[in-house]
């Protein structure tokens, strides 16, 4: 039997408990305190940031793999060093973790880029205010995800408190330009340990607050064969083994350029679990553990995706899945477990169908029963 060592027990994780199952695979999760999205899998509760206890983790299974991309990059080399399987690799895996090498990377393989600037100074934001203002966008090169660690300013005044804590963040922070899209959109992609590639369509994804709200696949519009050739320029480039996600901004000319890069599943493919005949879970497994690849083929004509995200303290919605279920059965429901807080993700719907506005309406219909705010 294959088994994968996953690092780190959110809803990602649990997402590859049925594949996993499908194929014989024993899951193995290290997570971070008892009870996490991925309880089911969960064989050890540690930090991972101690290395003997990696070590320890890392002896009962073949390959270790990621729900989250946190895991300091020295530590997973020692891994390295002791033998062990590591997908995608540190070396890899640093252009998620890292912002600015992300930038360098990407401008050195010649890809398509918001104007950018590492800056360690308040001259150094001025001077990136002045050539590329009245706004720009400036991002932590660490730690950020779902819109923390991004601020859009005008002056400089607005991160003063990341300047004046700027170690904290590796010694520099990010400055980019804010780029006039028309939409955003998003790539997946999988590579094995072989060099074998697979990828999905391209998806529009819309944004609420710096957070995936909808996901809509594919994006009507677009040259999938040249953005999908994109990601696997990338996926290549950086040596990535396992999924890859590639968010993308479509600017008012139409220009394509990418705006971050994520190395594990990723939101804008749980349309994947119902939409396409092989999911992004179960590629993520087939590509760390060096299988052939399933087919990407969508199921449908059109996938809707739609977050859904905590309201309060005590809404887990599944007490109202009944309703919304009865109003909406072509609607897939997915609950990630977890215990209710404002902003959480704390599920997806899914529904399938030949026109997307159609679908559109359905999950959003949904979600809002689910919200309490009528069928």
């Amino acid at each position: 039997m294959y088994r994968v060592g996953v690092i780190g027990a959110g809803q990602l994780a649990r997402m590859m408990q049925v594949p996993a199952i499908a194929m014989g695979v024993e899951l193995k999760v290290f997570a971070e305190a008892e009870n996490a999205s991925a309880a089911l899998s969960q064989t050890k509760v540690g930090d991972y940031t101690d290395f003997a206890q990696l070590s320890e983790f890392a002896k009962t299974v073949d390959v270790i793999t990621f729900d989250h991309e946190h895991v300091p990059t020295e530590l997973l080399e020692k891994l390295e060093q002791q033998g062990h399987q590591v997908r995608p690799s540190p070396k890899a895996l640093i252009h998620a973790q890292n912002k600015l090498i992300m930038r360098q990377r990407l401008t050195e393989l010649g890809i398509a880029q918001p104007s950018w600037a590492g800056v360690d100074s308040a001259a150094g934001v001025t001077e990136f205010l002045e050539a590329h203002g009245p706004q720009i966008v400036v991002k932590t090169p660490i730690g950020g995800y779902d819109g923390k660690g991004v601020r859009v300013i005008s002056a400089v005044a607005e991160i003063q408190d990341w300047l004046t804590n700027i170690a904290d963040f590796g010694g520099k922070l990010l400055c980019e330009q804010k780029v006039n899209f028309s939409r955003e959109l998003a790539q997946l992609s999988a590579r094995s340990a072989s060099g074998e590639f697979a990828s999905w369509p391209t998806v529009e994804t819309r944004q609420v607050g710096g957070v995936c709200s909808e996901v809509i696949a594919p994006a009507q519009g677009v040259d999938q064969i040249s953005i999908q050739d994109l990601a696997r320029k990338i996926s290549t480039g950086l040596g990535v083994v396992g999924m890859m996600a590639v968010e993308l901004f479509e600017d008012q000319s139409g220009q394509i350029l990418v705006n971050e890069l994520a190395m594990r599943p990723h939101n804008s493919g749980h349309f994947s679990i119902e939409g396409s005949i092989t999911s992004q879970f179960e590629q993520h497994l087939r590509a760390v553990l060096d299988l052939p690849l399933g087919d990407t083929k969508m199921t449908s004509a059109c996938s809707v995706m739609a977050n859904l995200l905590g309201l309060d303290e005590t809404n887990d919605f599944v007490s109202s899945f009944k309703g919304a279920m009865a109003s909406y059965p072509s609607v897939k429901f997915h609950s990630y477990g977890k215990s209710p807080r404002a902003g959480r993700k704390m599920g997806h719907l899914t529904v399938l169908g030949t026109d997307a506005e159609d679908c559109l309406s359905q999950v959003q219909g949904a979600r809002s029963a689910l919200y309490g705010q009528g069928a």
